[in-house]
This record gives structure tokens, C-alpha cells and sequence, in this order.
């Protein structure tokens, strides 16, 4: 019995799915399907407050309520490997927001900001809890695009 051919599994560049952080990637996540893949990753139930909530005269991507617990959880998106721009507006953020569950959403996270995360958790009280997350897109063959969010994981 001939087996049918296995399609070839292919990354796509995030950038070419997801033009804009704010007005592609941002909708995109807060939508109740995939807040809710994200809070799997991470073990909480998501529900979003808002997007783009202001902070002075900043915005943050994504506000979003821990609904067993109450608290504030930030989400920080990043389309691009991690850098320290986004580091800055992630802990702007999550002070003008008191929350107490931060996530930083990047292509890839380098060992330095990793270590940040790690150590911002163990220098911190257990109110607090920084979540690095990596997404990826994958598709197999002409199929469209599906994608891989997961905990980075030195950083959680």
C-alpha cells in the first residue's frame, strides 16, 4: 500500500505574515483563540483588558486580567529577536500598569535578555512573574501558516 507523500515543513518569516506589531500581530494575539494559546503556555486564564493601553504617553501592547487571581499580566510583543529598547518599554509598562505577570513576546530571545528575565524572577517577590515567550510560524507545504508559541526556557 503506497503511503502518501509527507509535505515538507517549512518556517516562515514572521514579518512576512505579520507586517505590523500594533495593527497585525497585537489583533491578532488579543483574539480569544490565541490568548488563550498563549495562556496555556504560561499556565494562566487570560481574559484582555485592552489593547494598546496607554501609559502617559506610551502605549502597551496588550493589557490582560489573570481571571483566577485578579492581577494584571502585560504582554510586550516583539517581532524581531529581543533588544533593549523593548526590555525598557517592558518594565515601563509593568510599573505604570502595576502588573504583576509580565510577558515579553519575541522571535527569539538572546542569552543576555534571558538572563534578565531570570533574574528579574529571583530577585523579585512571588507577586511578580516575567514570562519570555518565543513564537514561530510553520507551514507544510502550500498549507497556511500555524503558530508555535512556548515558553523560552531559562526564562519563566
Amino acid at each position: 500500500m503506497d503511503k502518501p507523500a509527507l509535505g515538507k515543513l517549512e518556517k516562515v518569516d514572521l514579518r512576512d505574515y505579520w507586517k505590523s506589531e500594533s495593527q497585525d500581530f497585537t489583533p491578532w494575539l488579543a483574539s480569544a483563540e490565541n490568548i488563550a494559546l498563549l495562556g496555556e503556555a504560561i499556565d494562566l486564564e487570560l481574559e484582555v483588558e485592552a489593547q494598546e493601553k496607554e501609559v502617559g504617553p506610551f502605549r502597551a501592547d496588550i493589557l490582560c486580567k489573570d481571571t483566577s487571581t485578579g492581577q494584571w499580566v502585560l504582554i510586550e510583543n516583539q517581532l524581531e529577536p529581543t533588544d533593549h529598547t523593548h526590555l525598557g518599554q517592558l518594565l515601563t509598562y509593568a510599573a505604570g500598569l502595576n502588573a504583576g505577570t509580565i510577558v515579553w513576546i519575541s522571535e527569539h530571545f538572546t542569552n543576555e535578555h534571558r538572563a534578565t528575565l531570570d533574574w528579574l524572577n529571583e530577585i523579585t517577590d512571588e507577586g511578580f512573574s516575567f514570562f519570555g515567550i518565543e513564537v514561530e510560524l510553520w507551514r507544510i507545504g502550500g498549507s497556511p501558516p500555524r503558530a508555535k508559541v512556548q515558553r523560552d526556557q531559562q526564562a519563566e
